[in-house]
């Protein structure tokens, strides 16, 4: 199992590691990963891997077996082998408007107060789907309310619940079409605000900003009609 420094610190752009493993289709998994692995609509981080003699880039980071984070080159290359002792190096800016973009949604989820049936984030925009058989009335004073929320600065927090205790507040989960990961005995949940300022708190295994200012200015894009009872609302960052 690759260790998550992610998980305790969003904001580390570099750290040293060692590689554990090649996977047969040449991805590298190392014992402690600043990258985060595709999932929950968040895209896989990139960035580079260096070490003595050798230097690759990463395009892309995933999910293995057993717990393993797999780091995936940028083109075929020459691998560190298995012990070598590596520095991993975020590309800190893509990582940062994947934050910005995530902490929105959770405040679209906020503004929009639907079941979430889908969702996907880049580093320019997002979007959630909503159980919404009607087009917002007025997309403007939604907009104007996210960014609102924004700036109120709120904190963003997390805690670890226990799966016992998510399963008897199924409320936490707003999204239809994804379970939050269960099985490892405790769920985390990401709380935005605190105390009676707490707007948000639901189970994300993703990466965010520490306070909402951080996110900046957003604007609502379209908003496509997917299906009978479902709407895609898109999100964008301003810069």
């Amino acid at each position: 199992m690759t260790e998550a420094l992610f998980r305790e610190d969003a904001y580390q752009r570099s750290a040293e590691a060692r590689v554990v493993s090649l996977t047969p289709e040449g991805g590298i998994v190392l014992d402690q990963s600043i990258f985060y692995p595709t999932g929950g609509g968040q895209p896989g981080d990139s960035g580079s891997v260096t070490w003595q003699g050798g230097e690759i880039s990463i395009a892309t980071t995933v999910k293995g077996d057993e717990g393993a984070i797999v780091l995936v080159p940028a083109e075929p290359s020459q691998l560190p082998p298995a012990g070598t002792k590596v520095t991993q190096d975020l590309d800190w800016n893509r990582r940062h408007r994947h934050m910005r973009v995530h902490t929105a949604l959770h405040l679209l989820s906020v503004v929009i107060p639907l079941p979430v049936s889908g969702g996907s984030i880049a580093a320019d925009k997002g979007r959630l789907d909503f159980d919404m058989p009607e087009a917002p009335e007025d997309k403007e004073a939604l907009a104007e309310a996210l960014n609102a929320l924004i700036d109120r600065d709120l904190p963003i927090s997390e805690t670890w619940i226990s799966d016992a205790e998510l399963e008897a507040n199924p409320g936490l989960v707003k999204t239809m079409s994804v379970m939050p990961p269960m099985g490892q005995g405790r769920v985390r949940l990401v709380r935005i605000g605190a105390g009676d300022d707490q707007v948000d708190l639901q189970p994300c295994g993703g990466t965010h900003v520490a306070r909402t200012s951080e996110i900046g200015r957003i604007r609502l894009g379209k908003v496509e009609k997917k299906g009978k009872q479902n709407r895609r609302v898109y999100l964008h960052l301003d810069d």
